[in-house]
């Protein structure tokens, strides 16, 4: 038997082995071994079955080991894998590599623990004479007889005081049976999660909901490939859509990959799924995949996956490549959430990767938001996803009042540019008063975003990247949120010797010490990656709030969407313009899907919302729309530009990256290399650029950028990729190809 393998080596060619006879029966396509390459054992995945065609069999390696006796990428995964290598222009062995989690890469061990139980009854007189001859070991076997279940052995060797020797003299006599059993490490089934219970019983669908789940149930029924988007407003019920859906696919026998956004989401999306399949499809377990659970626990959720155990896993964007069997429907909440684009290589979207394996496994698809990406949006147009709409919140809520406040007038009014306006903290006061919850929501950590001398406008910045320090108040710092380098913050101006320097901007601490001026009596929690850092920190702080032990609740876009709390009703979006005013094409769709999300955390329970917007720019499209929640209307005028600019949607966008110490050189090689792409692809792509990125140097290194505009990503790809592979490129120079970005600025 020969095998050719795909080996984690850093280079993509497929090796062929020998397998050894031992090995033949635990082989199989997608099977992860180890397999000598050069002087050294790698990993590999087995990629076919069969002999080279232009190489002597006879001086084939051997394989070296079998890691798992199943295939570690199934063939859907391993198809998926092959179709991210051409379409987003990156190797193969790191996309198996994201594909497989480290543990299970690095044989991380199982957790194991040792049970006893009974084997044989003694007659009466052999259990005398053992009580004579070994009075332990008939202490021990009276203390089994009387055992229903196997003991773990640790337990009742302490409880009893006798040592391991006892047992083992019972078992080699055959009277005592010692079992071995995995200890499944089970992410978020800890006492955190008691704060985070939710209904389990499915609560009466409205005829918008009953329509939505009868159209997906008859999508399941035909068992072919097809995408639905859900498009529902905030507070509309698309969770329960979800878990009908659910329900239905398990059912049918088939497995779920439900995804969210940020992690932050996840154990409110853990909690409502784990409550519902205990009640209507009790022995299905939900399996918890995202980067931050201990390598145990990630070891032990795949393995569920792997071997069929469990058929659903809940995660942020890397659960779509988890191993669920049988697949039959993929849930992406959130769809428009830029959080499901990696910014590292492999640069995939996971909304767009759960799209294709849903295709390559005749699933189901199910994209689901109250403001749907214009991408999402323009195919459900085209009629190549079905398009389900929720347009009433459940019970009939009403959406929140939104007040736009013009930070423009109230600086006038204050004679300063305060943090929070009066109308905001008068409802805040209000809502403190009748024991209601705020939210306040600014994306931007630190307690401010520069730090200026007001005598001659001196800006600190990093010494490695072209952006200004961020100053954190908490520990009198100026940080870099790009390098993370770090200094004290001056007292006086580092080029003047002035001491009026300044703070410039807002961040969370600041709003933070803000709300406790003007709320001196209540319980404010701050939630960023400043705070956030320890594990587990974000579950208890959404357990308290959830609670009503925390007042106030302040953070970045971890808490801007997804999350349910009905004692909510207030939000205050505190600079409404932060994510307006930057270099993107998408700066008025994230501004209108962020006032929008962020509004939808009030007024989920049965008392009215209200929302205060503080913008400079109240006039805005994204604004104006968002204070009607008319999604449809700003759609329409936002696709209107798109069209006329032949922007995404309508095509597709590939950003190149240029690095490198030297900006001279860079930018002469950019404009090569842009020569040569024009000279080659010709009116396949439109090229803008060479220029430097809006970010110019980032970690010591220079940054040029230049852009491919195409109507087919895989038709200039793969070219793209020959001429990078046969270019001169130097040595200091880093150039990264990213297909559809999210991220232009």
């Amino acid at each position: 038997m020969i095998v050719g393998v795909h080996p984690l080596a850093g280079f993509d060619k497929l090796l062929h082995y020998r397998v050894p006879e031992t090995l033949r029966g635990s082989v199989a396509v997608g099977s992860l071994v180890r397999v000598p390459v050069l002087n050294t054992l790698r990993l590999g995945i087995v990629g076919e079955v069969g002999a080279p065609r232009d190489f002597p069999v006879e001086k084939l390696k051997s394989l070296a080991q079998v890691l798992h006796p199943f295939p570690a990428l199934p063939p859907d995964l391993l198809g998926l894998a092959r179709w991210m290598a051409g379409y987003y222009a990156c190797g193969l062995d790191s996309i198996i590599e994201t594909m497989l989690p480290a543990a299970v890469r690095n044989g991380a061990g199982l957790k194991q623990e040792k049970l006893l139980a009974l084997a044989q009854k003694l007659g009466a007189g052999e259990l005398a004479a053992l009580e004579q001859r070994a009075p332990q070991q008939a202490r021990l076997y009276r203390f089994l007889e009387q055992q229903f279940r196997p003991q773990k052995k640790s337990l009742v060797l302490s409880r009893l005081e006798v040592t391991a020797a006892v047992a083992t003299a019972l078992v080699k006599r055959g009277v005592v049976r010692e079992e071995t059993r995995r200890i499944e490490r089970i992410a978020y089934a800890d006492d955190h999660a008691t704060g985070e219970l939710v209904a389990s019983q499915p609560h009466a669908l409205n005829a918008e909901q009953q329509a939505a789940v009868d159209a997906l149930g008859e999508s399941l029924a035909l068992d072919k490939f097809g995408v639905s988007l859900l498009h529902g407003i905030t507070g509309s019920g698309k969770t329960e859509v979800y878990l009908r859906a659910i329900d239905t696919a398990l059912k049918s026998g088939g497995g779920v990959v439900f995804l969210v956004p940020e992690v932050a989401l996840t154990p409110q999306t853990v909690a409502r799924l784990r409550a519902r399949l205990e009640a209507i499809a009790p022995g299905h377990r939900c399996v918890v995949w995202h980067s931050h659970l201990s390598e145990g626990e990630r070891l032990d959720g795949w393995l569920a996956l792997a071997t069929g155990e469990a058929k659903v896993v809940v995660g942020a964007r890397s659960a779509i490549f988890a191993p669920v069997q049988k697949l039959k429907l993929i849930v992406v909440d959130e769809e428009h959430e830029p959080a499901y684009k990696q910014d590292e290589t492999p640069r995939y979207h996971g909304r767009d990767v759960a799209v294709m394996r849903a295709k390559l496994n005749g699933a189901v698809g199910l994209l689901g938001s109250a403001t749907p990406s214009l991408e999402s949006f323009a195919n459900a147009q085209a009629g190549k996803y079905r398009l389900l709409e929720l347009k009433q919140r459940v019970d009939s809520r009403k959406l929140p009042h939104i007040d736009i406040v013009d930070l423009r007038i109230e600086a006038l009014k204050q004679r300063t540019l305060p943090a929070l306006s009066r109308k905001l903290v008068e409802a805040m006061q209000a809502r403190l008063e009748r024991r209601e919850q705020t939210i306040l929501f600014i994306n931007r950590r630190g307690y401010s975003s520069s730090m200026l001398c007001t005598k001659c406008g001196h800006v600190e910045e990093c010494t490695h990247c072209s952006i200004a320090l961020t100053y954190h108040r908490a520990d009198e710092t100026l940080r870099c949120h790009l390098c993370g380098d770090q200094r004290n913050a001056p007292l006086r101006c580092p080029k003047c010797g002035a001491p009026e320097i300044r703070w410039r901007g807002l961040g969370t601490q600041r709003v933070e010490e803000a709300v406790r001026r003007v709320l001196p009596r209540a319980r404010i929690e701050r939630m960023d990656t400043d705070t956030m850092s320890k594990k587990n920190r974000f579950r208890e702080v959404l357990a308290n709030f959830r609670a009503g032990k925390i007042d106030v609740l302040v953070g970045t876009q971890m808490i801007g969407k997804g999350l349910d709390f009905p004692n909510v009703t207030l939000v205050g979006l505190v600079d409404a313009d932060i994510s307006m005013h930057v270099p993107d094409f998408r700066a008025n769709e994230r501004t209108f899907q962020l006032l929008v999300q962020v509004a939808g955390r009030a007024g989920r329970g049965d008392r009215a919302g209200e929302v205060v917007v503080q913008t400079f720019t109240p006039q805005a499209q994204a604004i104006q729309f968002s204070r009607h929640a008319d999604y449809a209307g700003f759609a329409a005028e936002e696709l209107k530009l798109r069209k006329d600019f032949h922007y995404p949607p309508f095509r597709h966008l590939i950003h190149h990256l240029f690095r490198g110490p030297n900006p001279e050189k860079l930018k002469y090689f950019a404009e090569q290399w842009a020569k040569l792409v024009e000279k080659t692809l010709g009116d396949r792509v439109e090229l803008r650029g060479p220029s430097a990125s809006p970010i110019e140097k980032i970690k010591d290194e220079y940054r040029w950028q230049l852009w491919y505009f195409t109507h087919s990503v895989t038709k200039v790809v793969p070219e793209l990729a020959k001429l990078r592979a046969d270019f001169a490129w130097p040595d200091d120079i880093t150039q990264v190809l990213d297909v559809d970005p999210v991220n232009l600025a």
